[in-house]
């Protein structure tokens, strides 16, 4: 795709020097991978300032700040779609409502996303200042210090109820300062309250409400405190906490909030805070939908089915501000915001403030209408690491947008290779999550193989499906990571097989990384290069070098020693003579961890008989140590195959075949030398060779693969001593039985 060309080059030239990025951290997406700026409308122009901003119909108000208001809109699965808009008619920007999590806005340009549906119940959190949609989150846990949301205080701080070891409750502003939190206790509140709830703040001021008391009696409490000062400045009872219910409300001459009695319904409390005196406006029943705010003295309040009404808290006398309206949110000025309609006005969002003479005033804000979501895409769900082998061979990646109806093309980019795997998403999997399981293939004109391990660029280009509006665009990086396969030559978890054939050719079969329904297949063969009929013996003997991939031991006719060292790309290096007088042994065989060390070590049998064990020593200089004899009598055997720990004791084994076709396992005692010898099974004088082929189906256990001119077999090892493998059928050397004269 077009975008690619250009925002990839660039990703490929900075990803050595980027750092990682997981799941949602849009604030710290590698400068290269950044979304590109769209170009921002001239601030004051006359047709902004006229123009209203457009409430979205169909939606809720969920709070309203400083800059701006939040609406909210149901998803068919029921989750929220949240949308900020600014009262400067600036673009409005679309929020995601943490999964099984909620959301919250009061008075202030702070939304505040958490873990609970249930505010009170919120403790990882993420503050989001709507002054600056482009800033970055600030995360603060509460859960780290026992705590509970209560109320937004700042961009980076909020109040928070901490319970103690002995149930008892505290009131603390915890604020987050970089990677740092702190937390300050309030002080005047009565020492067993708890079931805090907050306001908006006003003025370096917020209302809580709690409960005190025995449990059985418990009362409730009002308090406002002063956070520059940190502690109670007023306080007035209450009939109870109103905990689940309750909403707390104040101005410069009252607090108020709600309650409710049996046979009364809901009802506002109302105290002047000069003199104290409480007084009640009833509202009605309890499921009425009943919204209220404070402008001054002067109690807005209505329901679905009511006028919005006004009722002085001082004169008893009561205004009509608008025909109806579904809800009300309160703003740090003072002020309040409406949701409904008024007869000369239309739909729209109103706000009610207090004029010269502190009679509530109307004016309109914003016109209700259809309001074009913009296409972003808000969460990343891309890990860090993608650990193929602890997964089933799959990672799973998403990202949710900020609509349904678009599309999303993904793109994976090895950044070593260039090598790319591409998904198109038509749908969403859920809500607005586009996500899909990739597993770790990479499509290419031979057919699928397994993709390589290392680092990722993974993009992802969301366009709507009208085709009106912009792209949206995300770059991020993952590492592949798969479980060491000392048999894996090209780096991307899988066996290769490496085979001479009869002109000194030498290729290497890519296998594909899990077996299908019992059937190993071929990814793909490549050619290694040509000169291999030099070698009398070669033989995979792991990761001798000490680097990640694996190696080739090859002895000549002259006897002399070679070490080709894997280069990861399916490649080797030029070789290096490591060893002379091999010419003594007709049978080596390495690969496997005899000795319990973690490194691969290497057996010979000579003519006499004798089988001779060389440690593995970790240096490609001089990979093995002086040999060790072992013991006698392996005359018998015409075939040995390291083939790694698969029967479960403390080091590797090795399977000779004997002459008769019976093949023995030997299985390592840890310090080089084997135990006695176990039949295994008989008939295996049909193969030509026996390969040690490294974990074939990743569970954990290396297997065998055998080669013949009648078939070629996989064997599963199955962990079990008298019967260790289970065969498994393979397209590899299909018809191919007599082509190769070496296998390893």
């Amino acid at each position: 795709m077009q975008f690619r060309s250009t925002r990839l080059a660039l990703a490929v030239t900075a990803v050595l020097a980027a750092t990682a990025v997981g799941a949602g951290t849009l604030a710290t997406a590698p400068a290269a991978f950044a979304a590109p700026s769209a170009p921002a409308p001239a601030p004051g122009s006359a047709d902004q300032l006229a123009a209203l901003p457009v409430f979205p119909e169909g939606s809720d108000l969920a709070g309203t700040g400083t800059t701006g208001f939040l609406t909210y809109s149901f998803a068919q699965d029921g989750t929220r779609n949240l949308l900020w808009t600014p009262y400067d008619g600036g673009t409005p920007t679309p929020l995601q409502q943490p999964e099984g999590g909620g959301f919250t806005l009061a008075g202030s340009d702070v939304v505040v996303l958490g873990d609970a549906s249930w505010t009170g119940e919120m403790r990882s959190l993420t503050l989001r200042d709507m002054a600056d949609p482009s800033a970055p989150g600030v995360d603060i846990d509460l859960g780290a210090l026992n705590g509970n949301y209560v109320a937004v205080l700042s961009p980076t701080s909020v109040l928070a109820q901490v319970t103690k070891e002995d149930g008892t409750a505290e009131l603390h502003v915890v604020t987050k300062n970089g990677t740092t939190t702190t937390s300050r206790e309030i002080a005047g509140l009565p020492a067993d309250a708890t079931e805090f709830t907050g306001s908006e703040v006003r003025d370096g001021h917020v209302l809580v409400g709690y409960a005190t008391g025995p449990q059985d009696a418990r009362t409730g409490g009002r308090a406002l405190i002063d956070l520059a000062a940190g502690t109670v400045s007023e306080t007035y009872p209450s009939v109870e906490s109103g905990y689940d219910f309750t909403s707390l409300m104040f101005s410069g001459s009252h607090v108020a909030w709600v309650d409710w009695k049996s046979g009364l319904g809901l009802y506002v409390t109302s105290a002047d805070r000069a003199t104290g005196e409480q007084k009640q406006t009833v509202l009605g029943a309890r499921g009425d939908g009943w919204y209220h705010g404070l402008v001054g003295d002067w109690l807005v309040y209505g329901n679905p089915s009511t006028p919005v009404r006004a009722r002085s808290l001082v004169t008893g006398e009561t205004r009509d501000l608008a025909d109806r309206a579904a809800g009300v949110a309160a703003a740090a000025d003072g002020s309040v915001v409406l949701h409904g309609s008024r007869t000369d006005d239309g739909d729209g969002l109103f706000r009610v403030t207090a004029a010269a003479d502190g009679t509530p005033t109307v004016t309109k804000v914003a016109e209700t209408g259809p309001v074009e979501i913009p296409l972003v895409i808000d969460q990343v769900h891309v890990p860090d690491v993608a650990e193929l082998d602890r997964t089933g061979g799959e990672v799973t990646l998403g990202w949710t947008l900020s609509r349904r109806d678009a599309s999303l093309d993904v793109t994976l980019t090895h950044v070593a290779t260039g090598k790319e795997f591409t998904k198109r998403l038509t749908a969403p999997a859920s809500g607005t999550l586009f996500s899909f399981a990739w597993d770790g293939v990479i499509e290419t004109a031979a057919g699928d193989v397994d993709a390589p391990n290392g680092k990722y660029a993974v993009e992802a280009e969301a366009t709507p499906l009208d085709g009106v509006g912009e792209p949206a665009y995300q770059g991020w990086f993952t590492n592949v990571v798969r479980t060491a396969n000392p048999h894996d030559y090209n780096d991307n978890g899988s066996t290769d097989v490496l085979a001479r054939d009869a002109s000194g050719v030498l290729w290497r079969d890519d296998l594909r990384d899990r077996p299908d329904n019992s059937q190993v297949d071929v990814a793909g063969r490549t050619r290694v290069g040509a000169g291999w009929g030099a070698y009398k013996q070669i033989e995979a003997v792991g990761t001798v070098g000490g680097a990640a991939h694996g190696d080739l031991i090859a002895v000549d006719g002259s006897g002399v020693q070679w070490l080709h060292l894997g280069k990861g790309d399916g490649t080797f290096a030029p070789r290096v003579q490591v060893g002379t007088g091999w010419q003594v042994y007709n049978k080596i065989s390495g690969g496997s961890d005899l000795d319990g060390d973690n490194r691969a070590d290497l057996v010979a049998t000579d003519s006499a008989g004798y089988l001779w064990f060389y440690k593995g020593t970790g240096s490609y200089a001089k990979p093995f140590a002086p040999r060790v004899k072992v013991a006698g009598g392996w005359q018998v055997y015409n075939q040995v195959t390291a083939v790694g720990n698969i029967a479960g004791t403390a080091a590797g084994d090795l399977v000779a075949r004997d002459t008769a076709g019976v093949l023995w396992l030997h299985q390592g005692d840890g310090r080089g030398g084997f135990t006695s010898r176990v039949r295994i099974g008989g008939g295996w004088g049909v193969f030509s060779q026996l390969v040690g082929a490294g974990d074939l189906d990743n569970d954990g256990r290396p297997d065998l693969i055998a080669y013949g001119s009648g078939a070629t077999y996989a064997y599963r090892s199955t962990g079990v001593v008298n019967a260790p493998f289970s065969r498994w059928t393979t397209s590899l050397y299909a018809g191919e039985g007599t082509r190769f004269n070496s296998v390893a």
